[in-house]
């Protein structure tokens, strides 16, 4: 009711709630939306890898793997300090200017693995504190059957820690379509470019609304998915 008693009403409906400006932008958001969903399966993928094999490194006990654990603790420390936006920026814009053989320029395939880098790290420490809070007696159990270090890892413990933090990745992953969008700060023609770009055209900023609503058609679903399977772990661990 003080939203729409308020003087300027008229006017926020006229910038933000037209069915015409939303009709014609909805192909293009449409179009760039497809984008982030692509970023999103490709780079929730690599994210998983990153972060299994990061988790697993700092682990490790090893003498020998000693320097690999110190690159895994200073890539979990860095990437979770720094922005995400900042990151994005850097990679996107510096890794064109090294211009290296070999390395791709294309900044929707940069903008991924910058988010990749960001969230590899914080899905590491997820994975970590799923693999912390197996019972020391399933590995002793494991080596006792005659199962290797590696083993016992690959067929015991990840198992187990990767079900027991299920809900908490599913979490990040909401995170992470929507910081998908980030990439619109580099020029990437997804939704939010998309919708940015038609409003600083047209001086209507419906197609804005228009890009969230794709975004909350994704990320909602995601949520109840992650409720839901919280609560399955809670009763199961409950016995109920």
């Amino acid at each position: 009711m003080v939203v729409t008693s308020s003087e300027g009403w008229d006017q926020f409906k006229a910038l933000f709630l037209s069915w015409h400006h939303a009709k014609e932008a909805f192909p293009a958001i449409a179009k760039g939306f497809w984008i982030n969903i692509k970023m999103f399966v490709v780079g929730e993928i690599l994210i998983l890898v990153v972060g299994v094999l990061v988790a697993v490194t700092r682990n490790t006990v090893t003498p020998w793997l000693t320097p690999l654990r110190i690159v895994a603790v200073i890539y979990t420390d860095v990437f979770r300090g720094l922005p995400t936006l900042l990151v994005v920026f850097v990679i996107c814009i510096g890794v064109p200017a090294l211009r290296i053989e070999g390395i791709p320029t294309n900044v929707t395939v940069l903008g991924t693995f910058a988010l990749v880098l960001c969230y590899g790290a914080y899905v590491a420490e997820v994975i970590r504190a799923g693999i912390d809070s197996i019972h020391p007696s399933q590995i002793a159990s494991a080596e006792a059957l005659g199962l290797g270090r590696a083993q016992t890892t690959r067929y015991v413990v990840l198992p187990q820690a990767i079900r027991r933090v299920m809900p908490p990745l599913l979490n990040d992953f909401v995170s992470l379509q929507k910081d998908t969008s980030l990439v619109a700060s580099v020029g990437v023609f997804e939704s939010l470019f998309a919708a940015q770009d038609y409003g600083n055209y047209n001086f209507n900023y419906t197609p804005l609304l228009v890009s969230g609503l794709f975004f909350l058609a994704l990320t909602i679903p995601l949520a109840r998915l992650t409720d839901w399977l919280g609560r399955r772990a809670l009763i199961r661990e409950r016995g109920r």
